[in-house]
């Protein structure tokens, strides 16, 4: 058995279906991130624009992307786990490079929220999505397989 296996294994026996409300409330959380971004994009060109992120200035395009459709994902429960895994880049970005160019604990930070995020997405990549998710819905049931296979 796979150490992935053993990851599914363990999270379907451990899963309190109230989690659904924490994972939708990050996904939610990941969605009005994105359309912040794409009403302020100007925010994301001047974290770009720095010299040392001027090769990934693509990412200004690509982050509320991303945000949009993970966000939208994670609050179904489909693809959770691999959404999780593409988040956690991000965040990570925006907890340490961003946050350390405009100081961890000034006042015009997200730190905390963005740290809270990065917690519930390596939580959540764990995790995965959880009893009530489309993942679970469109899952082929052992249960109900034909006895002739």
């Amino acid at each position: 058995m796979g150490f992935a296996h053993q990851i599914e294994s363990w999270s379907n026996s451990h899963n309190p279906k109230w989690l659904v409300v924490i994972r939708a409330a990050l996904g939610l959380c990941l969605f009005i991130k994105g359309i912040q971004f794409i009403q302020n994009s100007v925010l994301l060109d001047q974290i770009f624009a720095d010299p040392l992120l001027r090769h990934f200035e693509w990412l200004s395009t690509a982050i509320p992307i991303i945000h949009l459709l993970g966000g939208a994902l994670i609050i179904a429960g489909l693809f959770t786990r691999f959404f999780c895994l593409i988040h956690i880049p991000i965040l990570l970005g925006a907890v340490f490079l961003v946050n350390i160019q405009q100081g961890f604990f000034s006042g015009g930070t997200d730190f905390l929220f963005s740290l809270i995020i990065l917690v519930l997405l390596c939580f959540f990549l764990v995790e995965g999505s959880g009893y009530f998710s489309l993942d679970r819905a469109f899952r082929p049931q052992e249960n109900n397989l034909p006895e002739y296979i």
